[in-house]
């Protein structure tokens, strides 16, 4: 019997580019287009080979881990997940040495943030030992790029390249045949002391995996979305509004509403006497009345009473009364102007 497939997803970092937000949630859990960013993030893998076998693991910080698994537990209790702890932040390449024990046969990872409309049922005949991800883009410089071979093998991860014709952004998606060579890799960079500033990173692992003779591809993606500030959040949802995940046409009869789609509005949220969109979303339970929302994303069982909201998102069990504005609020906030 051939090994599950491995699906890798390191999740312990604090978030601090999400803030509120993640004060009281790891970022993974943030409000996302009538979801959150995991459940996005976890669909993002259904044309992975055999997909209904494969064996998730997350790889959790020492706080707010246990909101992951109930998460998982409520929403996909059927799927197989083990849970690996990061006790510190000592980069990513340490993340994996966590949940060694984990990591046999075939592996794919994905960093938490990272969301890329992409078909992975090529993985079946994969050959090569790896596979990174990447997207041209005109400006790599405050990037990681992947350097190519004339057949198209990865030869070297550079961090920050002064060299733009070397263009090719990894994403934060990879693929390696065997995790086992990966994890005798972050053995070798930690034996060398290969970091910065304390943080051993996984490019830096995947270099001595190069050295060692393994051969790695990229493969090109044309949508990459980032979920890892508050900016990119919001423009994410939109995107993901705008490509199939609003329910504009399945939302009952609302009273007195103007609905400017693309917008998600959960079956359980109450909108009555209000302007919505375009790219809104509104969790379960939320209960919006005399409003006007544009470009924002309210979690579930929020309450929103006569305000004006733009570019803004909201988190759980927010309050807003009598407001005009924008606003990034934590979970439990109230706003009474």
């Amino acid at each position: 019997m051939p090994k599950p497939l491995k699906i890798v997803i390191p999740m312990a970092g604090y978030g601090t580019r999400l803030r509120p937000l993640t004060w009281s949630k790891p970022k993974p859990l943030i409000p996302l287009a009538g979801g959150t960013v995991l459940d996005h993030l976890l669909n993002m893998f259904r044309t992975v080979p055999d997909f209904d076998s494969a064996e998730f693991v997350f790889i959790l910080g020492s706080t707010m881990g246990d909101q992951i698994q109930d998460h998982m537990a409520e929403h996909y209790p059927d799927w197989h997940v083990d849970y690996a702890i990061q006790p510190e932040m000592k980069g990513q390449s340490d993340a994996f040495w966590q949940a060694r024990q984990f990591l046999h046969g075939s592996m794919l990872m994905a960093f938490s943030d990272t969301l890329i409309e992409n078909d992975f049922s090529f993985l079946q005949g994969e050959t090569l030992d790896g596979v990174a991800w990447v997207k041209p883009v005109p400006d790599p410089r405050r990037f990681g790029v992947a350097v190519v071979n004339d057949r198209g093998e990865v030869t070297r991860l550079i961090e920050k390249p002064q060299d733009i014709t070397k263009n090719l952004v990894v994403v934060g998606c990879y693929y390696f045949k065997e995790a086992e060579d990966l994890v005798t890799a972050i053995e070798e960079q930690v034996r060398r002391n290969v970091n910065l500033r304390g943080e051993f990173y996984l490019a830096d692992a995947i270099n001595i995996l190069l050295e060692q003779g393994k051969q790695m591809r990229t493969e090109k993606v044309e949508t990459w979305l980032d979920a890892g500030t508050l900016q990119a959040i919001l423009e994410t949802n939109q995107y993901l509004l705008e490509n199939g995940r609003e329910n504009t046409k399945s939302l009952p009869e609302l009273d007195q509403c103007d609905i400017h789609p693309p917008v998600f509005i959960h079956p359980t949220a109450r909108v009555s006497q209000s302007s919505i969109g375009p790219h809104v979303s509104i969790g379960a339970g939320a209960v919006v009345n005399g409003s006007s929302l544009k470009n924002a994303v309210l979690a579930p069982n929020c309450q929103v009473n006569a305000s004006t909201l733009a570019d803004s998102i909201l988190g759980q069990n927010v309050t807003v009364s009598e407001f005009s504005g924008k606003l990034f609020l934590g979970d439990d906030s109230v706003v009474n102007q």
